[in-house]
């Protein structure tokens, strides 16, 4: 049987009945999607310590991970979901690698959101300001966290990746060209972020 010949979703099928030959088939397919993702973002990677294999590797597991979760009944293509997982996972750890270099995430925090005296305010000043919150439930680093993971779960997968780059302090330009969108696309994506965001503080007073 040659497994060349069937689709991505018959070779899902096919790898979750742990056929080795269709999984074979499927990362050398998808081999130069990752590595071209990777070389894209070991582009921000400079002084980071990391190389282009380890984000090509990160890729791999990635495109492992969309392999596993895949459900062929969602209206969307494994090509798509699997490049959302790749790109996902390379950006996950180029992340990474620049919080660590910054020594802490909430310095990058840069998103614009509204006060309760309709002023713009980055969120990073929002989570610096004791008094915006009385109850300080996002006084340090750890509940900062927390806030990010909770605002990342109301979050679209296109979203979240918008708003991980943004945190950490890729402009929009660099993020259009991470995630081969333009501009307005991303400039979309922030003003849904803002108003998410938004929501989220206001739920926490």
């Amino acid at each position: 049987m040659n497994y060349r010949d069937y689709n991505d979703n018959e070779l899902i099928f096919y790898i979750k009945e742990n056929n080795e030959e269709a999984n074979n088939i499927i990362f050398e397919k998808y081999r130069p999607l990752i590595i071209g993702v990777s070389q894209k973002m070991f582009n921000y990677c400079k002084n980071s310590g990391l190389e282009l294999n380890d984000l090509i590797q990160e890729g791999m597991l990635g495109l492992n991970q969309a392999i596993n979760s895949f459900d062929t009944k969602r209206d969307v293509t494994f090509y798509t979901y699997a490049k959302t997982c790749v790109e996902r996972k390379i950006v996950s750890l180029v992340v990474s690698s620049r919080r660590l270099k910054h020594k802490i995430l909430n310095e990058s925090i840069s998103i614009e959101v509204y006060n309760d005296n309709d002023e713009i305010v980055s969120l990073d000043k929002l989570l610096e300001d004791n008094s915006y919150n009385p109850e300080n439930i996002i006084f340090d680093i750890e509940r900062n966290n927390e806030l990010i993971e909770s605002i990342e779960k109301k979050l679209t997968p296109f979203e979240q990746q918008v708003f991980t780059l943004k945190i950490s302090n890729f402009n929009y330009n660099e993020i259009a060209e991470i995630l081969d969108k333009d501009s307005k696309s991303i400039d979309n994506a922030l003003q849904r972020i803002k108003a998410k965001v938004k929501t989220e503080l206001k739920l926490r007073k």
